[in-house]
């Protein structure tokens, strides 16, 4: 398999550069006319890739939402990255792990090994315990040819007074884009930042980044296209925007529609 890296940039230029996620919360399974059930997490979230699959290079579910129906919802997400793939796109899945030793190595497996029912080509994790506690995801993603996306500068208002907290003259944020970017070239710059679009000031510096930075709040959260493209600079060529209840939010008779207009606005991304 051939990196993700190069996967990505091969798609992204066939496709466009949006990530949709795949979010089959309360509130869209309602917009869709949906029940609140496993019937209708399964429609709403394949629905969505039905509909979507061959148009949009990358989709981001987000385990939470399938796990909360237990483990027939987990076998949902397993069919739903699986017509992920069949359809030539690139899955991204939201579990936000981090752990240390032995859990992170079995979190990697879950997510990253080439055998497992629940392999994606790229999921984000959280460095707080250490960006040095990823390194069994790491080994794992670099070597299956898969990614990481590591949270550097997330899009919730919370998450400010730890991520711009500073430690030696450096913010956490900044470190945590230092430490992937220092890493990088060894590790088939494989890793890549979560970094949101609602900020007007980043708080951090990703001008020097080598890497693709996920970037979660267009839309329903407030971020724009136009307000990325002014925030991140030069840096806006590495960036993949994502949306998901600007997209989805409004039943599946708009979701081909908004996703073709968030497609051409992201073409000024560079």
């Amino acid at each position: 398999m051939s990196s993700y890296r190069t996967r990505l940039e091969e798609l992204t230029a066939a496709r466009g550069r949006l990530c949709v996620g795949v979010d089959p919360m309360p509130s869209v399974l309602e917009a869709w006319d949906l029940g609140r059930d496993l019937a209708g997490l399964e429609a709403c979230a394949r629905g969505i890739v039905e509909e979507l699959g061959e148009k949009v290079a990358v989709f981001k579910p987000q385990s939470a939402f399938f796990e909360a129906f237990g483990s027939a919802g987990v076998a949902v997400l397993e069919r739903v990255l699986a017509d992920i793939r069949d359809a030539g796109a690139l899955s991204l899945l939201d579990v936000k792990r981090g752990d240390i030793g032995s859990s992170m190595a079995g979190y990697a497996s879950a997510y990253l090994d080439d055998h497992s029912p629940l392999r994606a080509d790229a999921i984000t994790v959280s460095p707080y315990l250490g960006v040095g506690s990823l390194a069994p995801a790491i080994e794992k993603a670099v070597a299956a040819g898969r990614g990481l996306y590591v949270l550097a500068r997330t899009s919730n208002p919370d998450g400010h007074a730890i991520q711009t907290g500073v430690v030696d003259g450096v913010s956490v944020a900044q470190h945590v884009v230092d430490t992937v970017a220092a890493g990088n070239p060894g590790w088939d710059h494989a890793v890549g930042l979560v970094v949101g679009a609602t900020h007007e000031d980043l708080g951090c510096d990703v001008s020097g980044f080598n890497g693709s930075i996920l970037t979660p709040g267009i839309g329903a959260q407030g971020g724009t296209i136009e307000s990325v493209r002014r925030v991140f600079g030069d840096a806006s060529a590495l960036v993949l925007p994502t949306a998901s209840r600007e997209v989805i939010g409004a039943g599946r008779g708009q979701l081909v529609a908004r996703a073709t207009r968030l497609l051409e606005q992201s073409e000024q991304l560079g």
